[in-house]
């Protein structure tokens, strides 16, 4: 058989246009840790890899599972809702506040009515001590006059600021609320498993309502719990499960129950979220501007990449469950080409594609400030 000079040029051609339309060197990111973020990686990993052509697989198995795999190098990059401080911290692996997002008080409750709660009544339902949905405690929130604000939203759905860097309110509003509460016991769903949410979680209620939740912070729920989770009356209402995902899909499934979980979880369940009383005695629900005027007056510690959250804040706006979500990766990676890639990764994850158009609905908030410049120079002393 005989092939012309010409015939026998093309094939090669071809090949080589289909060679050079894949981009080169793609890397399969995997990553574990806190099912806090979930969502927005989800979310965000479809375009990632539009961009890069790397992908990314995650496993969201609890923030101490996050730590402890960044401990033995298993995977590329973890997450954990409380930055890695431990001595079993390799040296050269950092805490970058990546992503920002609310911890919703989520429910099961039948009517549509908006729930109001405090912080004192927030820890005495997950303490125990406040049994039922109808207690006089809730009843009273519940059933009064309260002012709401309204921010107005910056280009990235953040809180806008006047020159000054005073947060600009769009307007406030009064409400009558009235909600006749069920009698009912109030069924909780806790994290059973290592949990940076947990910790946080725990340390709120702890800062706001210390008489009540007397314990101080832990990742683990029953650690932190300021009695007897195994008592009588309470054993039988309290549960606990592994991961976000899970305790927000049981509380779901279950009538007149509560947890606590990232916003999106409950969007993902129809679980309702109730709006939370703030230092300065606004009700708050948790949205993008409302965690944002909160985050915006946390302080980072430059030195660790720890952040400490103002729950006393005086912003009348402000969502005082919001936090960050802690990105551990190495900044001396054994691979260069997967190194660049995670790299690629935390910039995508903090970009407007990201956050904006993917996150936003999620509930997820564009990082501004002092954690933004943070995570962004601690990023460029990558060694590659």
């Amino acid at each position: 058989m005989k092939f012309s000079r010409s015939r026998l040029l093309v094939v090669p051609a071809a090949l080589l246009l289909a060679i050079s339309a894949t981009p080169a060197h793609a890397a399969d990111l995997s990553g574990s840790g806190a099912t806090f973020v979930q969502g927005i990686i989800e979310a965000c990993k479809s375009g990632y890899n539009k961009k890069t052509n790397h992908s990314v697989t995650y496993t969201g198995t609890g923030s101490s599972t996050g730590r402890t795999n960044s401990d033995r190098s298993i995977g590329d990059f973890w997450f954990s809702d409380d930055p890695h401080l431990g001595s079993t911290r390799r040296a050269t692996v950092v805490n970058l506040p990546i992503v920002a997002a609310p911890i919703a008080i989520m429910h099961s409750l039948p009517a549509r009515t908006q729930l109001y709660l405090s912080p004192e009544t927030i820890a005495g339902i997950f303490s125990g001590q406040i049994t039922k949905w109808n207690d006089p405690k809730i009843v009273a929130e519940n059933n009064r006059t309260i002012t709401e604000v309204i921010y107005k939203k910056d280009s990235v759905g953040n809180v806008l600021k006047d020159k000054n860097g005073n947060n600009v309110v769009l307007r406030n509003v009064q409400k009558n609320i009235r909600y006749t509460l069920p009698n009912q016991n109030i069924r909780v769903f806790y994290r059973s498993d290592g949990s940076g949410t947990t910790s946080n979680f725990t340390r709120y209620m702890n800062a706001t309502a210390p008489t009540i939740w007397t314990k101080t912070a832990n990742s683990t729920f029953t650690t932190s719990f300021p009695g007897d989770i195994n008592a009588a009356g309470i054993k039988s209402r309290f549960v606990g499960a592994s991961g976000s995902s899970a305790v927000s899909l049981n509380t779901a499934n279950t009538k007149y129950a509560i947890t606590y979980a990232e916003e999106s979880f409950a969007k993902r369940n129809g679980l309702k979220v109730a709006a939370v009383k703030n230092a300065s005695g606004t009700y708050v629900a948790p949205s993008t501007p409302a965690t944002s005027a909160f985050l915006n007056e946390a302080t980072i510690n430059e030195s660790t990449g720890g952040v400490t959250y103002k729950y006393d804040t005086t912003e009348k706006g402000a969502y005082t469950l919001g936090i960050y979500s802690f990105m551990m990766l190495d900044l001396e990676p054994a691979n260069k080409e997967k190194g660049a890639a995670v790299k690629k990764w935390a910039e995508y994850l903090l970009s407007e594609d990201c956050i904006v158009k993917e996150g936003t609905a999620e509930g997820f908030t564009y990082l501004t400030g002092k954690p933004r410049t943070f995570a962004e120079a601690q990023l460029k002393k990558m060694k590659l």
